[in-house]
């Protein structure tokens, strides 16, 4: 079956070409050149991908991915013409999977999506064979349909804060190094940095913990890396 990849750019041009590219590879590729309408087709329909430009007319790129990670846990790409590494980083916590800097080599473009397909595909394939439902205190953990409750609350994370708990929660008081995180969450082939695990650790523990300063469920081992208690 073939890929579906949504593509939102609103520079034509830019979309015309990416589009182009993809069918070529066999993908099957809708368009939309706003946020309104990006959300609407996220809702409407399944991909496999997302590739989402940043400076959007209206809503914008950050905030459509904010949004998709309310109710999907797609994979997302921001294509940004900005360089700076906070930028980035902004992308990343939204919920974004990985980014793109303009002008990009739509053969970098075309890698990138592979790449997270297999991982995708590879972590589904490697998750261990572990109760539907985990249960820790006041913590539930509905594996299969990728939800998370604290005290019968249900707490919204994106795919990538999704991934660092279950992960975590499968292997209690096992300390994870931050580069085993980014190779296993994200895959050894992400080409982002350490930090990006930073990231997400806080803000998971914004989510999950009633103080984050004094975390309950996942620890920091000082020097070493993260744990789930």
């Amino acid at each position: 079956m073939s890929k579906r990849v949504l593509v939102v750019d609103d520079e034509k041009l830019i979309v015309k070409g990416i589009r182009f590219s993809l069918e070529q590879d066999g993908m099957e590729v809708v368009c939309a050149y706003d946020g309104e309408e990006a959300l609407q087709a996220a809702r409407e329909q399944k991909f496999d991908i997302v590739l989402l430009d940043v400076m959007l007319p209206g809503l914008s790129g950050f905030e459509v991915c904010q949004q998709i990670r309310e109710f999907s846990d797609v994979p997302v790409v921001m294509l940004t013409a900005k360089g700076e590494d906070m930028d980035k980083i902004l992308g990343l916590e939204y919920g974004a999977d990985d980014y793109i800097t303009k002008p990009f080599n739509i053969l970098e473009v075309k890698a990138r999506i592979k790449a997270i397909m297999r991982r995708t595909a590879a972590k589904e394939a490697a998750k261990p064979d572990a109760p539907g439902l985990l249960v820790h205190g006041d913590m539930k953990i509905d594996r299969e349909g990728r939800r998370v409750y604290i005290e019968e609350k249900e707490i919204n994370l994106t795919a990538k804060e999704f991934d660092v708990l279950e992960l975590l929660v499968l292997n209690p008081n096992k300390v994870y190094s931050r580069e085993k995180l980014l190779g296993m969450v994200w895959g050894a082939d992400y080409p982002g940095d350490v930090r990006t695990v930073d990231v997400h650790i806080r803000r998971l523990r914004e989510k999950i913990e009633k103080n984050p300063s004094e975390p309950r469920y996942v620890h920091t081992k000082w020097g070493v890396g993260y744990y789930f208690k």
